[in-house]
């Protein structure tokens, strides 16, 4: 039975992505697992901006006539 992965925080994706960093600047890492790590950082890169869309979307402000504006 596959566990089901819960989905990670900005903060703990930041985190990942400072890791995979370091690693990719390290020398002593194969170019083959680079290529790995590199296309996990995308794939949280891209993950970390949609979340970020998604928040956007949902920052919504009562203005003072009670309808809704977007937040800036």
């Amino acid at each position: 039975m596959a566990e089901t992965q819960r989905e990670l925080t900005l903060e703990e994706s930041f985190a990942k992505l400072d890791e995979i960093l370091e690693k990719l600047e390290s020398r002593e890492i194969a170019l083959e697992e680079s290529f790995q790590i590199y296309q996990q950082g995308m794939e949280l890169l891209k993950q970390c901006n949609e979340k970020i869309d998604r928040v956007e979307k949902k920052m919504k402000l009562i203005n003072e006539e009670g309808g809704l504006s977007e937040f800036s």
